[in-house]
């Protein structure tokens, strides 16, 4: 499996000889502010204790407080957590927001632990950072396998052993316990602006045939936006099956469904693929909305899209990003295309300071002017300096980043 921290480090070297950034600052950003890792313990319910262990990766505060979800999975590790607080850092420098890099994690498989067992450990992870966590400081967000409900949980822990009262030490949180109107479709939404955006720069048509890689909070969302929008869903996955249906799928239909049998194979009038398959297909838009590292060098020569809209973290590994280049496939990355969620997370952190409720309305009317501005900065970033999208995101991130350090 690639190291992602080391693809974050080539991407840094890349964008470091395409234009001189001094030594410094890249020197600055090849390490984390602090890495810290903690051990958890959970008393489970047959009364045994187990220890778990837990991560806060704080990158760069340059431009404010850290940023960066939680994420809860059995093979989270230290350096996937460092490569995506670093990302997060440039992520929030190319939406334009007042907030700073980082990322955190458990290595557990959550599907293995009861409500009560998961409610102490997200507790217990609180209890062991609380020093390091605060409105104006560090402020985490959900990610893989965390909810609006964990959330709740751990913002509750903070509030009780600080007395903080404003709630805007976590976003991602449940409407009712603070969080913001318009979190859930954000990441979608926002791609789909980015998309949006950028389409006839990039040389789509009006009407794209769509393949969607990811059906979780992301995918769907973004899957339903895209439909919403006149586009067409050719193919949808999620981690166990794919379908395809050439004349598009009806995304309602799909969901109903994934939501009857926990699967969207053997879908109706669809064919059954594999999720290899479906990086394959011929589209307009591919659109990776799952994990890190699925386009390689081993298949970025077989890739069919037009262009591709990275809506997960860090789904092209490096070698990959060279091989589409070179065949002309205009890849939107990751910090721009998914920065929606951050953006709206930014909003959540706002409303909560001010004691403010803003509408879905008012939420996505301050999204959308943030998007375009991005995409449309990061556009001509990569014309001036000769080059591909995510390396114009990373010149607009590291002037913004070197401006404020």
């Amino acid at each position: 499996m690639p190291n992602p921290f080391e693809n974050a480090m080539v991407q840094l070297d890349k964008v470091s000889k395409l234009k001189d950034f001094g030594d410094e600052l890249i020197a600055r950003l090849r390490q984390p502010d602090r890495d810290i890792r903690i051990s958890i313990p959970v008393k489970m319910d047959d009364g045994t204790l187990k220890i778990f262990e837990g991560y806060r990766v704080e990158y760069n505060n340059a431009l404010g407080p850290y940023k960066g979800g939680i994420r809860y999975h059995p093979e989270t590790e230290i350096n996937e957590v460092k490569a995506l607080a670093f990302w997060m850092a440039l992520k929030c420098a190319v939406a334009n927001i007042p907030m700073g890099g980082g990322k955190g994690g458990i290595t557990v498989d959550p599907k293995l632990l009861s409500k009560g067992e998961l409610e102490r450990l997200s507790r217990g992870w609180v209890q062991k950072l609380s020093d390091v966590l605060g409105p104006h400081k560090d402020v985490p967000a959900p990610d893989v396998n965390t909810t609006p409900e964990i959330m709740a949980w751990m913002d509750n822990e903070y509030g009780k052993i600080t007395g903080e009262k404003t709630g805007a030490t976590f976003t991602g949180k449940p409407i009712e316990k603070g969080g913001s109107q318009g979190r859930g479709p954000a990441t979608g939404l926002g791609g789909f602006y980015v998309f949006d955006s950028l389409r006839t720069q990039i040389g789509l048509p009006e009407k794209c045939k769509v393949v969607i890689q990811g059906f979780g909070n992301v995918g769907a969302n973004a899957a339903r936006v895209f439909a919403l929008h006149g586009h067409k869903i050719i193919a949808v996955s999620d981690s166990k099956s794919a379908i395809y249906k050439e004349e598009g799928l009806d995304l309602e239909k799909v969901e109903a469904h994934k939501k009857a049998t926990s699967s969207l194979k053997d879908f109706p009038g669809a064919k059954n693929i594999t999720n290899e398959e479906l990086l394959e297909l011929p589209c307009d838009l591919l659109a990776p909305a799952a994990f890190e590292n699925v386009i390689t060098e081993q298949n970025a020569e077989k890739i069919k899209a037009k262009a591709i809209l990275e809506l997960a973290n860090g789904p092209i590994t490096p070698e990959a990003d060279e091989i589409l280049f070179k065949k002309g496939i205009p890849v939107v990355p990751d910090i721009l295309a998914n920065s929606g969620g951050v953006t709206v997370s930014y909003f959540e952190w706002e409303q909560n300071l001010k004691s403010e409720i803003w509408t879905e309305k008012e939420v996505l009317e301050k999204l959308l002017p943030l998007m375009n501005d991005a995409s449309q900065k990061t556009f001509q970033k990569a014309k001036e300096n000769n080059t591909y999208f995510r390396m114009g995101a990373f010149i607009l991130a590291l002037e913004r980043i070197k401006e404020k350090m």
